[in-house]
C-alpha cells in the first residue's frame, strides 16, 4: 500500500475517533476535497512526483491538529505527522519539507515557493466553490459551537466579503485562470446579502420570539443534510473508479488472456485467469450494489398526515399523492415549525441509514478487490514457477 493511502486511512481513523462532532468545517469531509482540488493544480502544474506526495500529505494532515486543540493546530498536525512518518522510516529531511507545507497554510503565511503556493490554494479551494455559502455556514456554526465567537448575518457576510475582496488571494496560474472567476461570483453574492440584509427593518416587538436559535437550528440542518450528501458523492466516486478499473480487466482478460487459454501449453493459466475474473466480477457486483438506489415507499392515509405520520419531504412518500392533497400537506406543513422539523430529523436518519449500507457495502468491495488481486497475483507467480 503507498504513503498516500496509508495516511488518508491513518487521517481518516483519527478523525472518526478522535474529532470532536463539533467540527462541521475542519473535518475529514475538508481534508479530502483540499487533497482533490490540489491533484486538480498539479494535473496542470509540472511537479515531480516526489513533489506531488510531499503536497498531498501535508494536506491529508494540516488540520489533525483539531483533535487536540483549535489553537495552534498546525503545529500539532505536524508533531501528528511527524509521528507518522517516522513509523514509516521516512528520513528527517523529507519529514521537515513535509512540515514545512502544513505550516504553510497558517492564514498570515505567504507562500515562498511552488508547492507552498499549491497547498495555500488548495486550502482556500472553497472560496472558488460553487456550494461557497454551505461550505461558510458550516465554519460559521463550528465557531459558535466551538464558543470561538457567533456571528451577526450582517457581520458574518462582511467579514466574508472583506476576506474574499481584500485579504485573500489565490497563487498558482491555474488557479487564478480556473478558480478566481469563481470566487468574483461568490462575492457578488455576498454583496447582494449585505443589500437585502440592508434593506430589511424588522420591526421592535419585545414579544417577539428571538429568531437566532432557529437560524442556528436551520444551519446545523442545512449543513448536516450537505455533510451527508458530500459523503455520498465520496463513496459513489471510489465506487465508480472500482467499476472502471475492474471492467478494463475483464475486458483485457477476455480479449487478451482467454482466447490463449485453449491451447495446451497454456492450460497452467486457466485458475490464475478464472480467479482474476471472478474477483473483478464480484468487485463489480458489490460495488453495482454500493451505488444501487435504495428508495423505501411507504402507504399512508390523510389522517397520516394530519397525525404527522408521513414525512412529506420525501419524495417516496409523496410521490403517489394527487397534487391538491400534497399542495393541502405541505402547507399544513409549512405552518407548524416541530413538523418541519421531524420530517428533516427523519429525513436525516434514514439518510444516515442509507450512507452506512453504502460504505459497509464498499469496504466489502475494496476488502473483494484486494484479495483477489493478491491472490491472482501469487497464483501467476506459482503457475509459472512450477512450468
Amino acid at each position: 500500500m503507498s504513503i498516500l493511502h496509508k495516511a488518508k486511512d491513518y487521517v481518516e481513523s483519527l478523525f472518526k475517533d478522535k474529532l470532536s462532532s463539533v467540527y462541521f468545517y475542519h473535518n475529514f469531509i475538508h481534508t479530502t476535497f483540499t487533497v482533490n482540488k490540489a491533484e486538480e493544480i498539479m494535473i496542470h502544474t509540472p511537479v515531480s512526483d516526489e513533489d506531488k506526495e510531499k503536497v498531498l500529505l501535508a494536506l491529508w494532515f494540516h488540520d489533525t491538529g483539531y483533535i487536540v486543540s483549535p489553537v495552534d493546530h498546525e503545529e500539532k498536525g505536524v508533531e501528528i505527522l511527524r509521528e507518522f512518518l517516522n513509523k514509516e522510516n521516512f528520513s528527517e529531511e523529507y519529514i521537515e519539507e513535509v512540515s514545512r507545507l502544513i505550516l504553510a497554510t497558517k492564514v498570515t503565511y505567504e507562500p515562498q515557493n511552488l508547492l507552498e503556493k499549491i497547498v495555500k490554494d488548495a486550502d482556500c479551494s472553497h472560496f472558488a466553490s460553487h456550494d461557497y455559502n454551505d461550505i461558510s455556514d458550516s465554519l460559521r456554526k463550528e465557531w459558535e459551537l466551538t464558543k470561538v465567537r457567533c456571528f451577526t448575518n450582517e457581520e458574518w457576510n462582511e467579514g466574508n466579503l472583506k476576506l474574499l475582496k481584500n485579504k485573500h488571494q489565490f497563487y498558482t496560474q491555474y488557479a487564478r485562470e480556473n478558480w478566481e472567476p469563481i470566487k468574483k461570483k461568490n462575492i457578488k453574492k455576498i454583496e447582494k446579502k449585505l443589500e437585502k440584509e440592508g434593506d430589511k427593518k424588522e420591526p421592535a416587538d419585545s414579544n417577539k420570539k428571538d429568531p437566532k436559535s432557529d437560524r442556528s437550528v436551520d444551519t446545523l440542518f442545512r449543513v448536516t443534510l450537505n455533510n451527508h450528501t458530500r459523503l455520498s458523492d465520496i463513496a459513489d466516486s471510489k465506487a465508480n473508479i472500482l467499476l472502471s478499473v475492474n471492467a478494463i480487466i475483464i475486458s483485457v482478460c477476455l480479449s487478451v488472456l482467454v482466447p490463449k487459454l485453449d491451447t495446451p501449453k497454456n492450460s497452467h493459466l486457466i485458475i490464475p485467469s478464472f480467479i482474476l475474473l471472478l474477483s473483478s466480477v464480484l468487485t463489480i457486483i458489490f460495488a453495482i450494489l454500493s451505488t444501487k438506489p435504495n428508495v423505501t415507499k411507504s402507504k399512508f392515509t390523510l389522517q397520516d398526515v394530519a397525525d404527522r405520520k408521513v414525512n412529506l419531504l420525501f419524495f417516496g412518500n409523496f410521490n403517489r399523492m394527487y397534487y391538491d392533497e400534497y399542495m393541502d400537506a405541505m402547507k399544513g406543513l409549512i405552518r407548524d415549525r416541530d413538523y418541519i422539523y421531524d420530517s428533516m430529523i427523519r429525513d436525516l436518519y434514514y439518510l444516515g441509514k442509507v450512507l452506512d449500507r453504502k460504505y459497509k457495502l464498499l469496504s466489502i468491495t475494496y476488502k473483494i478487490f484486494m484479495a483477489g488481486i493478491i491472490i491472482s497475483v501469487f497464483s501467476f507467480a506459482y503457475a509459472f514457477l512450477t512450468l
